[in-house]
């Protein structure tokens, strides 16, 4: 079908064939298109939830600027097929070269990486994305772009030296072979008005301004707003729900803003984590870190901020990091926008301060200042993909070890994320000493009811809580010595 028909249909490359979408339920999700409609069964369906890695596929993006070709890896189980609009889609079933296997494949063979199969082609679209970025990577870099894939019988060491094996002589493939055109039919789609379709009074709309958005929102309210997913595909594939209006964010070209300026970072409600991570791991180490224990790559791949946060849960690991630095965001409905304390956004479970229409446009955070500490602790079952039990932000200010600026904010002890006032109150403007933290831990008691489930009880979470704040206080203490070894030096 010709670029000029039907203009406002979802249109992408699956491999190298284009693909026009125009009456399909927009609930479907990559996978079920894949393996009901297209008979692409290398892909598999494990979970359903983004966490084993089965369903892994790789999208290539256009860059910001145009100018190349993004490589990245999803779960297409918890991905709906809008999202694949001017990209190109990538299975296992694409990869084999000719009459030969993909060097990756190749490798998986000879490094001998798979028993029963059924993990493999989601460890295979993993390693395949990692190596269209980094053709020799090291250790640690295996081990996180794997992180989101399990195996329960082949063993991880044989995957891990599968996807360490160097690809940095290979072969070109056909990707890099069909690289400029591909390219050049990305920008000919992404050219294109906005996609929208419609089936069974399901509807889906990818505005690509933000006055495309706001109008929308202004006259379909209650319309639901889709960013990466990760989340809101659950309703779909636990809960079996249906939604009835989608608008997807991902096209919103303000909603993917990457800037700073001298005293903060503003980041678009839409970018992915994988964009803005390594901008906010150079100022903050530590959030870097826990932002990759928040999910798998794939899961950071398609995982944004704003969805993030306006999903409202008590539970997110972002909100009470981002409360503690001070970060505020920009709301907008219609053409009014408005800036609010990122602490001030949430009211009750599940409920915000958002009014009929509006929606998160960017969020701010300011940068760090010398005499200011920023320690982070995040308390779950596994290391790495799993939910909080426990997530505890602190942010103080030392001056002569006289703490003038404190903000502690925590995720799992209530209804919402939230400060701990007299937990603080009992530290301002006292020195940082056992005595002052010992007073600090009986206010916590004070600020948080915790409620006991599935991941940790009530006691549990208050004692967890109270033991890291005397934990921030021995680190601090540590890094307090330093300093003063090395200014005495």
């Amino acid at each position: 079908m010709s670029l000029s028909m039907s203009p406002s249909a979802v249109r992408f490359l699956l491999n190298n064939d284009v693909v026009v979408l125009e009456n399909i339920d927009p609930n479907l999700t990559v996978l079920q298109y894949l393996r009901d409609e297209r008979f692409k069964s290398g892909t598999k369906e494990g979970c359903a939830s983004g966490d084993c890695g089965a369903c892994t596929v790789v999208l290539a993006e256009l860059s910001e600027d145009n100018q190349a070709l993004n490589y990245k890896s999803i779960n297409a189980c918890i991905s709906f097929v809008g999202c694949l609009h001017s990209k190109q889609l990538i299975t296992v079933e694409h990869l084999k070269q000719g009459a030969k296997l993909h060097h990756v494949q190749q490798a998986m063979v000879d490094n001998h990486g798979s028993q029963c199969g059924f993990c493999t082609p989601g460890f295979v679209m993993s390693s395949f994305a990692l190596h269209k970025q980094n053709n020799t990577p090291d250790r640690a870099q295996v081990l996180e772009a794997l992180a989101g894939n399990l195996c329960r019988c082949t063993g991880y060491r044989s995957i891990i030296d599968a996807a360490l094996t160097s690809s940095q002589h290979a072969e070109a493939d056909s990707f890099e072979q069909h690289y400029q055109r591909t390219l050049q039919q990305l920008i000919d789609f992404k050219s294109l008005p906005s996609a929208q379709f419609s089936h069974a009074e399901h509807h889906y709309f990818a505005p690509k301004t933000v006055t495309e958005l706001a109008d929308k929102l202004l006259a379909s309210p209650n319309a639901t707003l889709l960013a990466g997913g990760t989340d809101l595909a659950l309703s779909v594939t636990q809960n079996l729900a249906t939604i009835a209006d989608l608008v997807y964010l991902g096209d919103v070209a303000e909603l993917h803003t990457l800037a700073e300026n001298d005293h903060e970072f503003i980041i678009g409600s839409a970018v992915p984590y994988s964009n803005f991570t390594p901008m906010l791991d150079n100022e903050y180490h530590e959030l870097g870190e826990m932002i990759e224990r928040i999910g798998s790559r794939q899961i950071r791949n398609h995982g944004t901020l704003g969805g993030n946060i306006g999903n409202a849960s008590p539970i997110g690991d972002m909100p009470p990091a981002l409360i503690a630095l001070g970060a505020e965001i920009s709301l907008q409905r219609g053409d009014v926008e408005r800036r609010i304390a990122l602490e001030d956004f949430f009211i009750s479970y599940k409920k915000t301060v958002l009014k009929d229409a509006e929606f998160i446009k960017h969020i701010y955070i300011p940068k760090a200042k010398e005499s200011q500490m920023f320690k982070l602790y995040k308390i779950s079952k596994r290391i790495d993909d799993d939910i909080s039990a426990v997530l505890a932000a602190f942010f103080l200010e030392i001056k002569d070890n006289i703490i003038t600026e404190v903000r502690i904010a925590f995720g799992g002890m209530a209804e919402i994320p939230m400060r701990a006032k007299q937990c603080e109150a009992a530290l301002l403007n006292n020195q940082l000493c056992s005595d002052s933290i010992a007073a600090a831990q009986f206010a916590l008691a004070q600020d948080f009811q915790p409620m006991s489930d599935v991941r940790a009880s009530d006691k549990y979470r208050m004692k967890v809580a109270q033991n890291l704040l005397q934990k921030c206080y021995l680190e601090l203490q540590n890094k307090t010595i330093e300093t003063r070894v090395v200014n005495y030096a």
